[in-house]
């Protein structure tokens, strides 16, 4: 998010109070097992640490300054401060398994959209989770893309705004795909994203909503 920090409480309270429609995040597993949000792999460029996420406890996490005193959360800590809907990103088949048990154990089908760059923990959330809304993401792809999302159960496509065609959007609609497009930070995109009549958009900054429907 452009005015906080990224993956924080704090930016996921201000995304819900700008009004978003949904509000996007990012799982990955800790070395013990727990779902914390976090863009990148490693903790370096987003908290005053350094190192993979995969190799520290969750105590070790819970440690760091993620911005402006934030902590690093997990996923638990994001359902309970925001009512927004929430899209999480998942990194692997592993990280859809942990997803799945919290998934399950709150009933969170109809309030939580799971995406993945991963078609494979695309296919393992859906295989987890009967009833969950999926979504596949992609920065480099052609129409094949579509094929992939329909192999998986995907009911959305996330695609880089910067390489969107009208040849994809066509075969994305003819497969009855939703197309979200990403990310969307400035009019020149915007424009696009109105030109293409594209489902949604995800932005950095909430205050483009004025102008459309975003996530955050």
């Amino acid at each position: 998010m452009g005015v906080e920090p990224e993956n924080t409480l704090r930016s996921f309270v201000a995304a819900q109070q700008a009004g978003l429609d949904l509000i996007e995040l990012d799982l990955h597993l800790s070395k013990d097992g727990a779902l914390v949000v976090m863009h990148d792999a490693e903790v370096d460029r987003t908290t005053d640490g350094s190192g993979p996420i995969a190799e520290k406890t969750l105590a070790e996490l819970r440690a760091l300054d993620a911005g402006r005193g934030e902590r690093v959360p997990v996923f638990e800590e994001v359902l309970e401060a925001v009512r927004t809907p929430l899209q999480a990103e998942i990194k692997d088949v592993a990280a859809a398994r942990a997803l799945a048990e919290v998934m399950r154990a709150q009933d969170l089908t109809a309030r939580v959209e799971v995406s993945s760059f991963d078609d494979a923990a695309v296919a393992e959330i859906a295989r987890q989770v009967p009833g969950v809304r999926t979504a596949l993401i992609a920065s480099r792809y052609g129409t094949d893309v579509v094929d992939r999302a329909v192999a998986v159960g995907a009911a959305t496509v996330c695609l880089d705004i910067r390489r969107l065609t009208l040849e994809v959007v066509e075969h994305a609609r003819a497969s009855g795909l939703r197309i979200i497009g990403w990310v969307v930070n400035t009019q020149e995109h915007l424009r696009l994203v109105r030109a293409l009549e594209l489902d949604g958009a995800t932005t950095d900054f909430p205050e483009i909503k004025r102008t459309g429907r975003f996530t955050a």
